[in-house]
């Protein structure tokens, strides 16, 4: 399934601006950035748990934000793009 993450982390002190680089790091590890705090994440629902959890450990619940949409398996007709182009579909052919 896709699944869309973007968070907001408070980046005033030095602890959130470390927080921030974590929840980044995270959502590297399981997707592709799409803008600034913005991922696509091609995962299952397991990935999707271990991810939550990681990012749950991470943020400070009482000054970050992060929201999940998941998009489903039949996620191509569902995201419509303008302007620049930030990712590629990562179930299609890739040519190097």
């Amino acid at each position: 399934m896709l699944a869309l993450i973007s968070y907001d982390v408070e980046t005033s002190s030095a602890d959130g601006k470390k927080r921030l680089r974590k929840v980044a790091k995270e959502c590297v590890n399981y997707g592709q950035r799409v803008q600034n705090s913005v991922f696509e994440c091609n995962i299952n629902e397991v990935q999707l748990t271990i991810l939550k959890d990681k990012i749950k450990s991470i943020i400070n619940p009482t000054r970050d934000s992060v929201r999940i949409y998941k998009l489903g398996d039949n996620w191509i007709r569902r995201i419509e793009s303008i302007g620049k182009e930030t990712s590629f579909n990562t179930d299609g052919e890739l040519i190097i």
